[in-house]
């Protein structure tokens, strides 16, 4: 059972919680794990609660972006969109799971929570910093061409990614203005692309499964082994952690 942060979103007259069907396909098609859609303003003691009950946490990616504040950046640009609801959420919750050791992967915006939650900071525009490339899809190309393969990224040889892929470089999509700037004391390098930018990273000292990929891998997941492979790989660790807990309250 994995727990899956939703956007806030209005759409027409309301707000809504909403989660991308691309996460919750390659979620139950590859990682093979039930899916609980969390809402976005509950407590943290509510999420202490529910986390009992879950084996696993997912956080997606998102067209709003991470508010400044909570890395101390400057004040957004107007017009960039955010999610306050979602802030509230994700920072309540984060730090309970870590604590309890729950598998974890992050994706784009939840990679970027993850590196503000445990301390780190992000560019808010990475293609205004010297020496780094647009990252960024067109938004007027066809939506495959927005997630076809952008860039390689080059892999930590003593890293979990290296270990799960077996791979030192292969090819992502890119598709994201935010990145990591200071990078958390609590997380590790996995991967990098070629401007230097981060690209996935590692909880350090986690007892299972996390890991933090800035491109989308849920994207066509069964179409490309790699993604493939860290859904499977964070399935197999829901399951483990699933037979331990029940194991538990024998």
């Amino acid at each position: 059972m994995v727990g899956v942060v939703a956007d806030r979103r209005r759409i027409g007259h309301h707000e809504f919680h909403a989660v991308g069907e691309k996460y919750l396909h390659a979620l139950v098609q590859l990682a093979q794990v039930e899916v609980v859609i969390l809402p976005t303003r509950a407590v943290s003691a509510s999420y202490a609660i529910v986390l009992e009950h879950l084996d696993g946490l997912f956080l997606t990616g998102s067209p709003s972006n991470v508010q400044p504040h909570r890395y101390q950046g400057p004040q957004s640009e107007s017009g960039t969109l955010h999610d306050d609801g979602r802030d509230e959420a994700v920072f309540d919750l984060l730090p309970i799971a870590l604590q309890r050791g729950l598998p974890l992967l992050v994706v784009c915006r939840g990679f970027q929570e993850l590196n503000v939650a445990l301390g780190g900071s992000l560019h808010q525009k990475v293609q205004d910093v010297p020496g780094y490339f647009d990252h960024r899809e067109n938004p007027s190309d066809p939506v495959e061409q927005q997630y076809a393969k952008a860039h390689p990224v080059h892999v930590a040889a003593d890293g979990h990614l290296f270990q799960m892929l077996g791979k030192t470089r292969f090819e992502v999509n890119s598709l994201h203005s935010q990145g990591i700037d200071r990078l958390a004391a609590g997380l590790s390098v996995e991967a990098t692309s070629p401007d230097g930018l981060i690209e996935a990273v590692w909880v350090k000292g986690h007892p299972t499964f996390a890991l933090g990929v800035q491109w989308h891998p849920e994207w066509q997941a069964e179409k490309h082994s790699e993604s493939v492979v860290i859904f499977n790989s964070f399935g197999a660790a829901v399951a483990d952690h699933r037979q331990a807990r029940l194991h538990k309250k024998r």
